[in-house]
């Protein structure tokens, strides 16, 4: 890729759209270039689209922003799939012969090809993450080569609503983009902030987000399990709102301002006081109450999720997400599960850098739109200064969505381009 491509990749989150672009520098390292985003708690849910106007819509603004920004016309985005109904199932392909045969690629290819081939109700197969391959008592990660009279296959299936994949893809569409490259944001989110020694010596990587939970399990470098859990940081937020009779805007502001995980930290304290609307005050305690209750069934079906494996998580267990930012996460974890595992807030790496004028908020609400940005490896953007504008363009979109209109059986006749008939009228004069 050379070094004057941008690339640009779309996130759609539960909280928001967001879209981010940066280029590849010389030494490998990225830098953003530009960052927009746009309120999106009417039209997705769960990370699922449920209102493909709306998206459609939010897409384009964001877009539009950064085309902006860069001072070129955005043409094609990556895109992360995730969502409450993303999950890992695993599968196993056997193979036996009647004689001592060599195992062979071709072999290995068409096991590959009998897995993709099962069907799964309303769902569709994202990604297929080879496991181990079974011969005899053994278990082994290469074959090829080896005598053997029976192979068994395991793998684990990535896999979705049909659903979500399409109307992602219509919804870029729509808007007047191309998809560069369909990712799947769990798995692009663990190669950026996971590295291969941590994924090889076995950790769990846990993405607390607005709605959802997803968990993703390594051991010997290979994912063993994904699976999301419909529950994250707006559970604790309506709690509060619900309990103190305040609105979700300023529950937000209370957990992010005074919130605990885990309310130790302040059993031992002074009581405090904070203001509320209506001329009201709460405690600090009966505040930390509401957040640890909620938080600790948020915890405790992640560790349902992790406790068959604690044992191999040599390098720990790493939370993400924007609901991963509460005090005292941490310390939850440990009360609620028990684990004597290494239990950290991941950082992005080191080899992102900002444009001047950029600001990435440390929060982890970015981390997986960096991630599938680090993905990208095609040029996303053309110069609007120096090149043709493409053909689709992003169209003008109302605020609201519309009903479609009927098909005009009287179609007009196509207006015909006015400097074409001039050139056809010089054409004539030579």
């Amino acid at each position: 890729m050379a070094d004057k491509d941008i690339i640009v990749a779309l996130e759609l989150a539960t909280t928001a759209v967001r879209a981010i672009a940066g280029q590849r520098m010389a030494d490998g390292t990225m830098q953003i270039m530009a960052i927009a985003e746009e309120n999106a708690s009417n039209c997705i849910r769960k990370g699922v689209v449920d209102n493909i106007d709306k998206t459609t819509q939010a897409i384009s603004r964001v877009l539009g922003q950064i085309s902006l920004q860069l001072g070129k016309s955005v043409r094609r985005v990556y895109v992360g799939l995730g969502g409450q109904s993303l999950h890992s199932v695993e599968n196993k392909v056997q193979r036996t012969f009647t004689e001592k045969t060599q195992v062979t690629n071709d072999m290995i290819d068409q096991l590959m090809d009998t897995n993709r081939g099962v069907v799964y109700t309303d769902s569709e197969i994202l990604e297929v993450v080879p496991q181990e391959y079974h011969v005899g008592t053994r278990t082994e990660t290469d074959v090829v080569g080896m005598q053997v009279d029976m192979l068994e296959a395991s793998f684990m299936n990535v896999i979705a609503r049909t659903s979500l994949q399409e109307n992602i893809e219509k919804c870029i569409r729509s808007a007047g983009y191309d998809v560069a490259e369909l990712l799947i944001a769990p798995m692009a989110l663990a190669d950026t902030l996971l590295n291969a020694s941590e994924k090889r010596s076995g950790c769990a990587l846990v993405d607390l987000g607005a709605d959802t939970s997803t968990v993703s399990i390594y051991t010997k470098n290979i994912l063993r399990k994904l699976c999301v859990i419909p529950l994250g940081g707006n559970n604790v937020t309506t709690d509060i709102a619900t309990c103190l009779s305040v609105e979700n805007e300023e529950a937000e502001a209370l957990k992010l301002r005074h919130g605990y995980a885990w309310k130790t930290f302040v059993s031992g304290e002074e009581t405090k006081t904070f203001a509320i609307s209506h001329e009201r005050n709460v405690d600090d305690k009966i505040l930390s109450d509401i957040i640890q209750a909620r938080y600790e069934e948020i915890l405790s079906n992640v560790w349902s999720q992790l406790k068959a494996h604690n044992e191999k998580f040599v390098s720990g267990i790493v939370f993400t997400g924007g609901a991963s930012q509460i005090r005292a996460l941490q310390e939850a974890f440990h009360e609620f599960s028990h684990t004597d595992k290494i239990v950290r807030i991941a950082k992005l790496p080191s080899d992102i850098s900002t444009a001047p004028g950029i600001h990435i908020a440390d929060n982890g609400c970015m981390n997986t739109v960096i991630a599938l940005l680090m993905h990208g490896d095609q040029n996303c953007v053309s110069n609007t200064n120096n090149e043709e504008p493409t053909e689709v363009k992003p169209p003008v979109v109302p605020d609201t969505p519309i009903d479609k209109e009927p098909e005009d059986n009287n179609p007009k006749p196509a207006k015909k381009n006015f400097w074409k008939i001039i050139q056809d009228a010089l054409n004539q004069e030579d």
